[in-house]
């Protein structure tokens, strides 16, 4: 047994010195709170997906070396347990801030409007309906932290504790991944409304790191139930997020058992998700 230098609440981490392996569990999680029950082959969905977006934004430096575990190092090489849910990557310094990217007002974003007028401590017109496209899409950064949840911070904040050169080239990096992004998913009929990328530092210069435009970090809809005034059904693990608001949970452990067909559900939404993707990345 092959032991990991760091948990995660869905990912292993295995430190080889100039590169990582990441491996991508069937866990799930919300609200910074991990879950009994597995959803199955979910880590391997997601690696695919995310392998899929690293190269097909080849024009982003990005930390992926391979997810073809026939070229992992020993121990890894075609061990079992890592096949199809891991990927050998460079080893970077995590920037730890989250770049969030939202297109439209939704989830804690329109909590936050509806309570105060503001979306990550910027004002917005009044008025605004729940999913509403912005003008343009907003960047509201978060800041990472190991334990409890992550904070919500200003432009300003991040920019202060980053340096102004380096803030704006996060910022238009992921505005600019989110756009090419929205504008392809569109064309298979699929709304990326919000979403999150993570950097590191490689060689003096920031790369993309973590996963990219999975439906774990990121929030899609089907256009044909897309309606202005309420949240349209999602693809991904809102689905989840959805049913525990309900539940009136507290959102601290121990979390509620997840039922069969809620898992099943969340499975398909994956598997249908990466159709999706799969297609769109292959149109022009």
């Amino acid at each position: 047994m092959i032991l990991p230098s760091y948990k995660g609440k869905v990912r292993d981490v295995y430190d080889l010195g100039e590169s990582l392996v990441l491996c991508a569990s069937d866990r799930i999680s919300a609200f910074d709170v991990v879950f009994q029950e597995p959803v199955p082959d979910k880590g391997k969905i997601l690696t695919r997906i995310s392998t899929k977006w690293f190269q097909y934004f080849l024009e982003f430096k990005n930390h992926l070396i391979t997810d073809q575990i026939e070229f992992f190092p020993e121990p890894f090489k075609n061990h079992p347990a890592f096949a199809g849910r891991s990927v050998l990557v460079k080893k970077t310094k995590r920037i730890d801030f989250e770049c969030v990217v939202r297109g439209y007002i939704s989830g804690s974003a329109f909590k936050e409007y509806k309570s105060t007028g503001q979306v990550a401590f910027v004002d917005y017109p009044k008025g605004m309906l729940e999913s509403e496209q912005f003008a343009e899409p907003i960047f509201t950064p978060a800041r990472k932290n190991d334990s409890g949840h992550d904070e919500n911070i200003s432009e300003l904040t991040m920019k202060k504790e980053i340096g102004e050169e380096l803030f704006y080239q996060l910022k238009e990096t992921s505005i600019s991944l989110y756009t090419k992004a929205h504008t392809q998913m569109k064309k298979q009929g699929i709304l990326l409304c919000d979403t999150k990328f993570e950097f590191g530092i490689l060689n003096g210069e920031p790369i993309l790191i973590d996963e990219i435009l999975t439906p774990d970090s990121s929030r899609y809809w089907e256009e044909k139930d897309y309606r202005i005034g309420s949240s349209p059904a999602s693809l991904d693990k809102q689905i989840l997020r959805n049913w525990l608001e309900e539940t009136g949970w507290n959102k601290t452990p121990p979390p509620p058992k997840l039922s069969e067909s809620l898992i099943s559900e969340l499975r398909t939404k994956y598997l249908e998700l990466e159709e999706k993707i799969n297609t769109c990345l292959s149109l022009k």
